[in-house]
């Protein structure tokens, strides 16, 4: 006799949709199963699996599934859009006429028209109350939006031209509760106005320097004082203003790679392999796409930015830039763009000190793997859904409909990214400039009290010593021989109090 066995774990929601359906869409982060025991939430570094015993199986079914997932999961909007071109459209109209009150019956509707653009026969809702779409328990929410027909208040981050998602996690609600902005006005309030800006026009420089290290470029110094200024004036920089961009685009790239529009060639991001083929990393949008995809784009940053929103700056800026990186819409230039928008966002916000500048892109330098594995989270899923050719000029050509692949993300990694960079530039970077700042002027009033010198000369002497670790070097003695033995002794015992006093501050 064979023994039948059950099988322990049940895929529901979302994931049992795409099964079900054999959708062509990356899978959602967040997999729900039925299985025996209690309620768990077991989170790994490629998913987040909810596990629900057997009480809340649903009911037989599509409709039971994707009531489910409108229930408890968060909302991927790809996953729907392609559900929706499967499940027919009765079914759903069925669905909604039952349960006409329903909140998930009516997220469910509004979800349908606004993906599709299509209509079911249902009446418009004219009573009850309103219902949030997104639950704010799963998500962060945007402004909102009030929806007659179904009595509806739409609280995404963006529309259904564009609109990344943020799932409300644990490392986004202690990164907004850390209160970073505080943290780094308090650093700032500090410092003497004439201090700061010396370090405001070094961390400047530095985050110009670091943006372009990361695309392995060195700059000229006609385009580094170009991107400088950009930096300077980013709280006035509008991103919803598409001339804008094509403006900053221009002023960022060798004047031969400036556009006048966005891309009409289609791009891919790759590596060159010894027999210069290509293994490509990522594939951007087609060209055909990237227009509604931008206009998406800079109406969704519109609602981020409006007075009414309610999104954490550095949860706006992550989806923002992000997004704008991942549609890439220049040939040259994206990468910095999309850093140079962070800077934006958060001094538009006044997340940001006034006038000060978090070099954000020195910290994503310092551990470049950790920038890298930010893009792969949003590239290697969506790989598997291109289809593309690539000839032998090694230009590609992509065959398949590919825009919700970009339309509609979770964007929930790279925030909590941003998150880490932002906290370790205000702690690191910020903090230890502005404390440098403090030791070197302490070292400069010290050794100017012991020989009054040109200020260059006592710089470049304490610089000496500081970095010979307190002495000045034989092989440098006599670059310094109108001072004596005693003198120079004096000024490195000078030089020691300083660096020690202001050590603990992290000054190397």
């Amino acid at each position: 006799m064979t023994k039948t066995i059950r099988n322990p774990e049940t895929p529901v929601g979302l994931h049992a949709l795409i099964n079900q359906l054999d959708l062509k869409t990356p899978r959602p982060i967040v997999r729900s199963i039925i299985t025996g025991g209690t309620r768990k939430t077991r989170i790994t570094d490629t998913e987040v699996l909810e596990q629900y015993p057997r009480p809340y199986q649903p009911a037989e079914g599509l409709v039971g599934h994707l009531r489910f997932a409108l229930r408890y999961e968060p909302v991927e909007l790809g996953v729907y859009k392609a559900a929706f071109a499967s499940i027919g459209k009765i079914d759903i109209e069925r669905w909604v006429q039952s349960e006409p009150n329903g909140i998930f019956a009516r997220r469910a509707w509004y979800l349908y028209e606004l993906l599709t653009g299509g209509t079911l026969n249902v009446p418009d809702r004219t009573s009850g109350p309103y219902v949030d779409l997104l639950d704010s328990h799963l998500h962060i929410t945007g402004p909102v939006t009030r929806i007659r027909r179904q009595r509806v208040f739409d609280n995404l981050l963006g529309n259904h031209h564009y609109c990344p998602l943020l799932r409300r996690t644990e490392k986004l609600e202690a990164g907004m509760a850390k209160n970073l902005s505080e943290r780094a006005r308090s650093l700032v309030a500090a410092i003497e106005p004439a201090v700061l800006k010396r370090a405001v026009n070094y961390l400047f420089t530095k985050e110009t320097k670091s943006s372009f290290a990361i695309e392995g470029e060195t700059p000229s110094k006609d385009r580094t004082e170009r991107f400088v200024a950009a930096l300077m004036r980013a709280e006035k920089f509008d991103p919803g203003s598409k001339p804008a961009l094509v403006d900053l685009q221009n002023a960022i790239v060798d004047p031969r790679y400036a556009q006048k529009d966005w891309r009409d060639t289609q791009v891919y991001v790759g590596e060159t392999l010894p027999d210069f083929s290509q293994d490509l990393n990522f594939i951007c949008p087609k060209p055909q796409d990237v227009p509604s995809l931008m206009d998406g784009w800079m109406q969704m940053i519109g609602r981020l930015l409006g007075a009414d929103s309610p999104v954490h700056p550095v949860c706006a800026a992550g989806a923002s830039a992000f997004g704008f990186v991942f549609v890439h819409p220049f040939v040259d230039g994206n990468g910095r763009i999309h850093r140079f928008l962070v800077h934006n966002i958060l001094s538009k916000t006044r997340f940001t000190p006034q006038g000060v500048v978090f070099p954000v892109s020195a910290a994503m330098l310092r551990d470049i793997g950790a920038y890298d594995r930010a893009l792969e989270t949003f590239s290697r899923p969506i790989f598997p859904f291109i289809e593309y050719n690539m000839n032998a000029e090694q230009e590609i050509t992509v065959s398949n409909e590919t825009s919700p692949l970009y339309r509609f993300f979770d964007a929930t990694p790279q925030t909590e990214y941003l998150f880490d960079c932002i906290e370790e530039t205000i702690s690191r970077d910020l903090k230890q400039e502005l404390d440098f700042l403090k030791f070197f002027d302490a070292a400069v009033k010290s050794v100017m009290g012991i020989v009054d010198m040109p200020n260059q000369r006592a710089a470049l002497l304490i610089r000496l010593i500081h970095q010979n670790k307190g002495k000045l070097s034989k092989g440098k003695r006599d670059s310094f021989s109108e001072l004596s033995d005693e003198e120079i002794h004096k000024i490195e015992a000078a030089i020691k109090a300083a660096t020690e006093q202001f050590q603990s501050s992290g000054v190397p």
